[in-house]
């Protein structure tokens, strides 16, 4: 076996991570598991072409006793007990991971996935952070001289790792002549240098896992769990895992994802963002019954969205898991009052609507919304740490009512396709540039609003819209006319410097996807390869 690191200082102190003993880990990990992987992607383009041809989906008649049967995922541990509220964001830089360390949540999501431009410098340093926090040593000096450092005044945030999806290589470690599996990269290297300390804390090895599509790649989570445990001399289950139901497929395998996961299950999460990205990949070739409504209009009162989250929070509690609610992203703004009282009134009245449905915890992108936050479920919880024990046994879930697109509107705006390939172009620069967390118009975006963006876009062409507000079709003209004027609009925002070096790209990466025939599965793919040639 052959271990090649294309570059070993991408940060200092970066030998502390790479080193012969993590990396061999990591190449174990990829030598056992990284066929599998390749075969269950594989499995992915041919579970869509089979549900675009039937216009549909079901839950699965051959996983029907696992729905059935009496069974509970293993007791959640005490440091995961409480979770009324999240924060998000990357794990590096530092900075940004102190702050969210001492915002006060009880959980942070240190994230390495959607959040996070997977430069080989953000993905060394996010681990290294990861670990000087499990030590307590995490600090930060800014250029001028401002200090940065863990709180001791009260509990820090309980850290739950989010690696990359599974179809995401690491071009900057190669194992036995092809890429590593990035999410075997992340969660490799984290758990080889973390999991000890955060045990001898009083926690554990806790992670997010994004954008299965099938119960059968939570099976190979659960498989990798078990062979990183027993090589680490780790008791089995210390390891935790909470999944992401942000895919079509998954939102109809719910319960076999918690069962393949039963030892090491924490609970699932329902989002927005990529969920309904996930809907116009998976249905782009079933016809106009699968067009969806302006983005902005699409809430999750929409009776869909509704029967999603309602399934999801029945499915945790009956199998004794946390469901976790979706993000806030909003950013307050410091020098505008009005929008922060309306944005906050929006915040809390999204929160009140989880915490009454039954979640036991949910989002919030930036430190002053954990107070908001915070207040919605301590007014539900009280002292009771969640609210597994809510069974809503009343709740009844078809596959119809999850499919049911159009019951989110019918509204599609030029005003939007506007919106949604300025959001894009503006997001996808600033992955290219190293920035996963990016802040558009008081929101902190990440990945999946830039992927929900570019979709509508070219699932508006290929149905050829009429666009509500205007009349006008949607059209490649009519959306390459639209880019045109939004790269100008970004032109004069940033400067030549940075729309050249970042802008340009990005907008380049954004019209190949939305004007292309073929729709592409991933924005983060080809953006990827851009920043791998430009060398980060």
């Amino acid at each position: 076996m052959s271990i090649e690191i294309t570059d070993r200082t991408p940060v200092d102190r970066a030998d502390e991570i790479l080193t012969d003993e993590a990396l061999a880990f990591v190449a174990s990990l990829h030598t056992r598991f990284a066929a599998r992987r390749d075969e269950l992607l594989g499995k992915r383009v041919e579970q869509q072409q089979a549900v675009a041809a039937a216009g549909g989906l079901d839950f699965d008649p051959t996983t029907r006793d696992v729905r059935e049967g009496d069974w509970t995922v293993a007791p959640v541990p005490p440091a995961l007990a409480d979770r009324r509220v999240e924060m998000t964001g990357p794990a590096s830089p530092a900075k940004m991971a102190i702050n969210a360390l001492n915002s006060g949540a009880k959980v942070w999501l240190a994230d390495m996935e959607d959040a996070s431009s997977p430069t080989w410098h953000n993905v060394v340093d996010s681990v290294l952070n990861l670990r000087d926090a499990a030590r307590g040593t995490l600090a930060f000096t800014s250029p001028e001289g401002k200090t940065y450092a863990l709180r001791t005044d009260a509990p820090l945030a309980t850290v739950v790792m989010r690696p990359r999806g599974w179809h995401l290589d690491e071009e900057h470690v190669t194992i036995d002549g092809r890429p590593a599996v990035g999410a075997l990269v992340d969660f490799g290297l984290h758990v080889f240098h973390v999991a000890q300390q955060l045990i001898a804390n009083g926690e554990g090895p806790y992670y997010y896992l994004p954008k299965m599509e099938s119960y059968l790649e939570a099976r190979l989570w659960a498989e990798v769990f078990a062979a990183a445990e027993e090589e680490l001399g780790i008791e089995h289950g210390t390891i935790r895992a909470t999944m992401l139901i942000e895919t079509i497929p998954a939102a109809f395998q719910m319960e076999e994802f918690l069962y393949e996961l039963r030892d090491y299950a924490a609970g699932l999460n329902a989002g927005r963002w990529d969920y309904l990205f996930s809907i116009i990949k998976y249905f782009r070739d079933a016809g106009d019954r699968f067009v969806l409504a302006d983005r902005s209009k699409i809430t999750m009162t929409a009776p869909l969205m509704r029967a999603y989250t309602e399934l999801l929070v029945k499915t945790c509690h009956r199998r004794g898991a946390h469901a976790m609610g979706g993000m806030a992203a909003f950013i307050p703004s410091r020098k505008d009052e009005e929008v922060n009282r309306a944005a906050f009134e929006k915040v809390r009245s999204d929160k009140t609507r989880e915490a009454n449905d039954g979640f036991d915890g949910s989002w919030v992108a930036h430190p002053d919304l954990v107070p908001v936050c915070q207040e919605v479920f301590d007014g539900v919880l009280g002292a009771k740490p969640n609210q597994v024990d809510r069974l809503r046994e009343e709740v009844q879930v078809t596959p119809e009512q999850l499919l049911d697109v159009p019951s989110a509107g019918a509204e599609r705006t030029e005003a939007e396709l506007n919106a949604n390939l300025y959001v894009a172009i503006a997001y996808t620069a600033g992955w290219l540039s190293g920035n996963g967390a990016v802040a558009i118009h008081h929101l902190m975006e990440d990945a999946a609003t830039a992927e929900i963006s570019r979709s509508q876009v070219w699932q508006q062409i290929a149905n050829g819209v009429v666009y509500t507000d205007t009349g006008n079709t949607a059209t490649r003209e009519l959306v390459t006319a639209a880019l045109d004027a939004q790269k100008e609009k970004l032109r004069g925002e940033v400067g030549e410097e940075q729309f050249t070096r970042f802008y340009e790209p990005a907008a380049a990466i954004v019209a190949d996807l939305v004007l292309s025939e073929e729709y592409a599965d991933f924005l983060t793919v080809p953006a990827y390869r851009r920043v791998v040639a430009a060398g980060r």
